[in-house]
């Protein structure tokens, strides 16, 4: 079988591909450059003429801020384009694994952790988009996994800027009133491998959250990175989210409930201080 990861230069599609020479198959990576998947017929042809299986999409419109303004492209990207694969694939009987977010439940008032029943409620229009996504994905055989907080050694993410901040500056402030999971992006491309390797996403399409294990606000992740990091010089000082005027209301309890995948597939999930200190391990050997 031949598989295919969009958004290959991205945070997740990198540890796919430092994945990829350990799988039983052959994988191809695309970016913008290679592929425009928001060009249905582009996507057609990729998948039809690279004898296409399974395509795990980990391309996104991820720029939360700049999306209420960005509508158009957002939409393009983060549904449109994952209706372009469900068509291919639906064609010639391929199966597309999707990623979407925690924000689809922005709107939502929880206490408790989400899980998949739960009716989303998105505020903004990246969760907006993201959440059509995941109506589109459901077009063809697929599985679609939310996650939250994501980063990793690679690219733009919240940890690589705290270890910069925290080491340049006396004092960070960081919100304290939204609360989630930090989630490795490594730990999520291993879950996903390893249920592809098996053959299981074939048994068991529908709709599952992955985060790593744990609960913490923004202040409590800041604060373990500065920790680990040796910044002790630097003072982090809680605050709360209307400090940073946003056009997007942030969800302020967005903690994913990991049983129905933990259960399908038989999948043990790390806490997210243990993730996090594996991810500072890899930063300090580059």
């Amino acid at each position: 079988m031949h598989i295919l990861v969009t958004g290959a230069k991205g945070q997740l599609g990198t540890h796919f591909r430092l994945l990829a020479p350990q799988s039983q198959y052959d994988w191809c990576f695309t970016d913008v450059e290679e592929l425009d998947i928001t060009d249905a017929g582009a996507v057609k042809d990729y998948v039809e003429s690279k004898g296409i299986g399974l395509i795990i999409n980990c391309a996104a419109y991820t720029n939360v801020d700049r999306a209420e303004t960005d509508e158009a492209v957002a939409m393009r990207i983060n549904a449109d384009a994952v209706h372009n694969m469900a068509e291919a694939l639906n064609h010639v009987g391929g199966y597309l694994i999707h990623f979407s977010t925690d924000y689809v439940f922005g709107g939502n008032k929880n206490n408790t952790p989400c899980t998949e029943n739960e009716s989303p409620n998105p505020t903004g229009v990246y969760g907006r988009t993201k959440l059509a996504g995941e109506e589109m994905a459901r077009q063809c055989h697929s599985l679609v996994f939310r996650t939250s907080w994501l980063y990793s050694e690679y690219g733009r993410n919240f940890l690589l800027t705290m270890m910069r901040l925290t080491g340049e500056r006396p004092e960070v402030r960081v919100v304290f009133d939204q609360v989630g999971t930090p989630t490795y992006a490594g730990d999520l491309a291993k879950a996903v491998f390893t249920v592809v390797e098996s053959g299981m996403y074939k048994e068991h399409e529908g709709l599952y959250h992955f985060a790593n294990e744990g609960v913490c606000s923004w202040y409590d992740f800041a604060h373990e990175i500065a920790h680990l990091s040796g910044h002790s010089h630097c003072r982090i000082l809680p605050c709360h989210s209307n400090e940073y005027p946003s056009p997007v209301v942030r969800p302020s309890y967005s903690v994913l409930d990991k049983t129905k995948f933990k259960q399908t597939f038989n999948q043990q999930i790390p806490h997210w201080t243990d993730a996090l200190r594996r991810c500072m391990n890899n930063l300090s050997l580059c």
